[in-house]
């Protein structure tokens, strides 16, 4: 027994001291952790020209952050954070958002990898939605601009440069910070500091709107010609009307032109800035506050894009997403390669894309498909290039003429068999024939919807102002029901002129069919959004998920919408 006790006391006791050393082993692990001293930081603040905000800070350090750097902001900012990236002159570091700030309460923290080794100088950007600039409602040209004076860091800065740049034209009228360019020294670990800035802007330097999607679409020809397209689907986030926007063309556009989302030819685009190529686009009619609209420009790019390389072998190199200074939250590019082409490899620079290569019987196409482009895709080590390399004959070039000879060849002959043979007697055939409507009916119909539209805008915009605390709930609901009483009455006076107008037959039925479907589908994408967005916010539906069917959603209502704008441009033709 006392053998037995004693061989128990023993193990006991080893237990004990490998315990003991495994916590003295963290503790050296924790003490030795973080070994580093901030010496320098650069704090930029960038209002950029669609409103969105861009925040870089610079840093210069001595020692090793061995299980990587931790940083971030007061925790008010972290639900405007759209993107993050961690970089140097040579490569990126991964990042993770949203992590503790060392169990600090009121921070929103980012952690950025340096398990490979701690670089001395680094640049970490963010992108911050446009809802951070507040425009005034009774005076359109101020802006009040909210923002983190300082990063909020684990150790203490030596010295802290602030920079804010504010668009061009722009005048200082008051804010918690006194002027554009400031600093610390012994910037305190844990710096908590919200800062605003209101200024003065009139012009059109800064536009606030949103690009949802850009969908481009760039055709080689087999001579070499290069011809793109670029469809921008964009909302307005302004208080006034926008009558004009600048966007991006590639390196060396010309032959530019614009057309609306029906098709129509707007005004030739004008060179604003040839070092960047940014184009102004000027619209036809302006675009309302909160409204959105579709449009797209046409270009042709030098053949120089594209370069042989021995008999049938080509390579295209093509710029990505350069000197873009607005922020894009859905992107995909096309590229369509000559009849009979044969891609024999493909790569790009340009990280967190999904990639389609689609093989027709002819024909083959590129497809790369990105979220979130901003001006970070500017400020990173390397330029965002895709290249491709194809095989192509020259031979091709006579394909279609060879195809159109054979089919004439075939209907010559097709139609010489059949004129030989007897004819049988003609049927007579009767027309159908819709019944005219006069052009008072069609205006009342036009002027009915278009009040519809309307009042269905003022309860949203209402619905909003209530959420936002801007009117009492009583008052919203006088209003509300005065609307929604003349709705009924327009919904009344509208079925009974859509029946009016499928008894004159003819189009017409096809259009109010047209029309009740794009009806149905924006009421289900409606029910779906509000039904995502109560989702989200019992957390049951992720950030990432929520925003890629917020996406989907708002692209099938603006489809919907566009038939019924149609259908509506159809009719008003009718009046004249």
């Amino acid at each position: 027994m006392k053998k037995t006790a004693l061989a128990i006391t023993m193990v006991t006791v080893a237990i004990m001291i490998l315990v003991s050393l495994s916590f003295n082993v963290k503790t050296i692990k924790a003490q030795n952790d973080g070994n580093y001293t901030i010496t320098h930081v650069n704090h930029e603040i960038e209002v950029l020209y669609d409103g969105y905000i861009f925040i870089n800070d610079t840093m210069q350090m001595t020692g090793q952050a061995s299980d990587g750097f931790l940083m971030g902001f007061p925790y008010k900012y972290g639900s405007y954070i759209l993107q993050c990236v961690a970089y140097n002159s040579s490569e990126i570091f991964p990042v993770t958002l949203n992590v503790p700030l060392e169990n600090r309460v009121g921070f929103y923290g980012v952690e950025i990898d340096f398990s490979l080794g701690t670089p001395q100088v680094f640049t970490v950007g963010f992108i911050l939605s446009n809802n951070l600039l507040t425009q005034d409602a009774s005076n359109t040209s101020l802006y009040t601009l909210d923002f983190p004076a300082y990063p909020s860091l684990t150790k203490a800065v030596a010295v802290c440069n602030v920079s804010i740049s504010l668009p061009e034209g722009t005048t200082y009228i008051s804010g918690t910070v006194n002027a554009s360019n400031y600093s610390e020294e012994n910037l305190p670990e844990f710096t908590y500091s919200p800062a605003n800035i209101t200024f003065s802007l009139t012009g059109d330097k800064m536009q606030m709107f949103y690009v949802k999607e850009l969908e481009s679409e760039v055709r080689i020809s087999g001579i070499g010609e290069v011809e793109g397209s670029d469809s921008y689907y964009i909302e307005s986030k302004s208080l006034t009307d926008i009558s004009s926007i600048e966007i991006i063309l590639p390196p060396n556009a010309s032959g530019s032109s614009v057309q609306d989302q029906f098709g129509r030819t707007m005004t030739q685009p004008t060179i604003a800035d040839e070092e960047t190529n940014r184009y102004t686009i000027t619209f036809t009619s302006a675009l309302e506050s909160y409204r959105s609209t579709r449009f797209t420009v046409k270009y042709k790019l030098p053949s120089n894009y594209t370069t042989q390389m021995g008999t049938n072998n080509f390579n295209i190199t093509f710029p990505l997403f350069r000197n873009v200074n607005y922020y894009i939250e859905w992107a995909s590019v096309t590229f369509v390669l000559p009849e009979g082409a044969r891609i024999s490899s493909f790569e790009t620079t340009l990280t967190g894309s999904a990639y389609n290569v689609a093989r027709g019987v002819f024909q083959e196409t590129v497809t790369i498909n990105r979220r979130d482009i901003s001006y970070l895709e500017n400020v990173l080590p390397s330029e965002n290039v895709l290249q491709i390399v194809y095989e192509y004959n020259p031979l091709w070039l006579s394909f279609r003429s060879t195809l159109w000879m054979w089919a004439l060849a075939i209907v010559g002959c097709t139609v010489a068999i059949v004129w030989k043979r007897p004819k049988a007697p003609a049927r007579v055939g009767v027309p159908a024939v819709a019944m005219r409507l006069r052009p008072e009916y069609f205006r009342s119909f036009i002027d009915a919807y278009e009040e519809k539209k309307k009042i269905i805008f003022d309860i949203e915009s209402l619905e909003s102002r209530v959420r936002k605390g801007k009117i009492p709930r009583r008052r919203y609901k006088v209003q509300r029901k005065t609307l929604e009483t003349r709705l009924n009455t327009l919904s009344r006076n509208l079925t009974e002129l859509k029946e009016k107008m499928r008894a004159a037959g003819g189009q017409y039925v096809e259009l109010m069919q047209q029309l009740e479907i794009a009806e149905t589908e924006i009421n289900e994408v409606e029910a779906n959004i509000k039904s995502i967005e109560s989702r989200h916010s019992r957390g049951e539906l992720s950030l990432e998920a929520y925003r890629k069917l917020l996406t989907d959603y708002q692209r099938r209502k603006e489809r919907a919408n566009t038939t019924i704008s149609g259908i509506i441009l159809r009719l008003r033709e009718e009046i004249h």
